[in-house]
């Protein structure tokens, strides 16, 4: 039922992509991912160019399935990253933050496939003209850098805008979601959320713990007044940016509150002064589970609801 042109493209099982989550998304978990039939994304963020080639390497001991590597175009590593995922010989690259453009003849050349993450139709149309393979319509209530719209009135203009697939992103995390992006229009979702408590996941334990015991209500968006909205679960951080915000505090000082907040977080188990990003759905994640049981269950939550609603 849920073999679809994306699977095709990326010879994956089932449609799923891994969220890029930095310094949570490593190799064990991208590959993982790939073995319970999706595809696995390894986070370069702002990573050293050693790290990201580390775990390309680390995924492959692990796995013989496709599996990708996000680069965030801001970063001033990106250029590196860029060429090693040829280098590497790995078979898909997403994208964020930028115009993947200036790569895409290199990474063409190379037979990667290029998957850009875009929070607007305008951006969908620019990226299907510069080469792209498929688009990751992404909707606000992802975790982590976000942009305007809603998944639900996102992910159906995307589909309508270009003619290659769409992968649904944003507030998805069990079957029902998952049904609903594909009625959407959705070739594929992206999911991070549920994957963070993931067995494999090596995010510290207590990342995990707060994201399971996370409410509906739980998650926050700083930074909007920057230009740098960013979806985390409420904390003592959280609240000192949401201070700031209402005093109007320069650049300089949100800068210095972040600087390495996502690290303290997702390594150090810091859930006072540490940046924990999750999307809304995390009050919906009660339980941990393998890559393989969390994918299967998706898909066969989604494939019953759709029959039944077939049915009716």
């Amino acid at each position: 039922m849920f073999h679809t042109k994306f699977c095709e493209i990326i010879n994956i099982k089932y449609p799923i992509i891994q969220g890029a989550m930095a310094w949570i998304a490593d190799g064990t978990l991208a590959a993982a991912v790939a073995n319970a039939g999706g595809l696995g994304i390894i986070a370069a963020g702002n990573a050293p160019t050693d790290y990201v080639r580390e775990e390309i390497r680390k995924a492959k001991k692990l796995t013989d399935k496709p599996f990708g590597v996000n680069i965030m175009l801001l970063s001033e590593n990106a250029h590196e990253i860029a060429q090693l995922v040829c280098e590497e010989g790995v078979k898909v690259v997403t994208t964020g933050a930028g115009n993947p453009g200036k790569y895409m003849d290199m990474w063409k050349q190379h037979d990667i496939k290029v998957i850009p993450v875009v929070a607007s139709t305008a951006l969908a149309k620019r990226m299907e003209k510069a080469g792209a393979d498929a688009i990751i319509a992404e909707g606000c209530e992802a975790g982590g850098h976000i942009g305007e719209l809603t998944t639900m009135a996102l992910l159906p203009q995307v589909v309508d805008s270009v003619n290659i697939p769409v992968i649904g992103a944003g507030g998805i995390g069990d079957g029902r979601g998952l049904a609903a992006a594909f009625m959407l229009g959705a070739e594929g979702v992206q999911v991070g959320t549920r994957f963070l408590v993931a067995d494999e996941c090596t995010v510290h334990e207590n990342y995990k713990e707060k994201v399971i015991a996370a409410k509906d209500i739980d998650s926050v968006v700083t930074g909007r007044s920057t230009g740098h909205p960013v979806r985390v679960l409420r904390n003592q951080l959280s609240r000192k940016y949401v201070t700031l915000e209402k005093q109007n505090a320069s650049l300089e000082q949100f800068e210095k509150l972040g600087a390495g907040a996502l690290r303290k977080a997702a390594r150090e188990g810091d859930m006072v002064g540490g940046s924990v990003m999750a999307g809304q759905i995390a009050g919906l994640v009660s339980k941990k589970g393998s890559c393989k049981e969390i994918v299967q269950e998706m898909f066969s939550e989604a494939e019953q609801i759709i029959n039944s609603m077939a049915k009716k």
